[in-house]
């Protein structure tokens, strides 16, 4: 493998499509997306490759961590259905997620993946690039949000199942926190935005994770639950990567984490996963 191309993580060689807004993303414009499948549900999850043999997701994923027999994990795949020239499946060795995750709603959802051989590189299967500890993404940030997600509550993609990308600005935790206490409902619906958590998306809704993270694309959330798909005052909820640094450096091999400020008004690209 060469090695050179983790120098560069979150530079897409083959460029990306620049128009959004719940549309097909280009092949290769994403090209550190895979597709988590097992062989009796199908596609269950997406996750990003961070290193050649790791694989960023989220812990709801997995919720049997020592049976890992039936999950396939596909990389270079830009449709769900038909032909894949540049696809690559692997099997998965192990899964690692935070000793204290329970369930989505109570932070800590993330997972490390550990595929059974390593991936190749080319312009197709590239590396994202993972934030340190202290990375900061203010509301108002511009994200993408990448996945094969259902476009509606319960409606599925369609056709080829073509990967689709969103940008949604990232929500400051206070608003986040604001919007889920307007009419919320029965108290065990009740929201609580973690400090391991990040929020993006529209107030108004109609853009969302469920729907579907020139420059350096920087993994900043992994999703973790929403209300409703792009429901109005329900933005999506995601694991705030930086704030797993620790278990990230622990686990994967020679993992270079990076450190970010953005202003809201920096036309920087950054990433969040959609895992539906």
């Amino acid at each position: 493998a060469d090695f050179r191309v983790l120098t560069f993580c979150g530079k897409p060689p083959l460029g990306q499509n620049r128009v959004v807004g719940g549309i097909d993303a280009n092949e290769g414009a994403w090209p550190w997306q895979v597709d988590i499948q097992t062989q009796s549900s199908g596609h269950v999850c997406g996750g990003s490759l961070i290193s050649e043999s790791w694989v960023l997701s989220a812990a709801h994923c997995f919720p049997n961590v020592h049976d890992l027999g039936s999950y396939i994990i596909y990389v270079g795949r830009h449709k769900l259905n038909g032909f894949n020239m540049h696809q690559e499946s692997h099997r998965v060795r192990r899964v690692v997620v935070p000793e204290s995750y329970v369930e989505p709603q109570r932070g800590n959802d993330l997972a490390l993946v550990e595929l059974s051989r390593p991936v190749f590189w080319s312009d197709y299967v590239q590396p994202i690039c993972v934030p340190d500890q202290g990375a900061l993404f203010p509301g108002g940030l511009d994200c993408m949000v990448t996945g094969w997600g259902h476009i509606r509550d319960n409606v599925a993609l369609p056709g080829l199942g073509v990967l689709q990308q969103v940008r949604v600005p990232i929500i400051s935790s206070p608003s986040c926190q604001q919007l889920f206490d307007v009419n919320p409902g029965a108290p065990e619906d009740h929201v609580e935005i973690l400090p391991d958590e990040l929020c993006a998306g529209y107030p108004e809704g109609g853009r969302d994770a469920c729907q579907v993270g020139t420059c350096l694309s920087v993994g900043a959330g992994v999703v973790s639950f929403g209300l409703g798909c792009a429901a109005k005052n329900r933005p999506g909820v995601y694991a705030r990567v930086s704030s797993f640094s620790d278990l990230i450096r622990s686990t994967v091999p020679g993992i270079r984490l990076r450190f970010y400020h953005f202003g809201r008004v920096e036309r920087v690209l950054v990433q969040l996963y959609q895992l539906w």
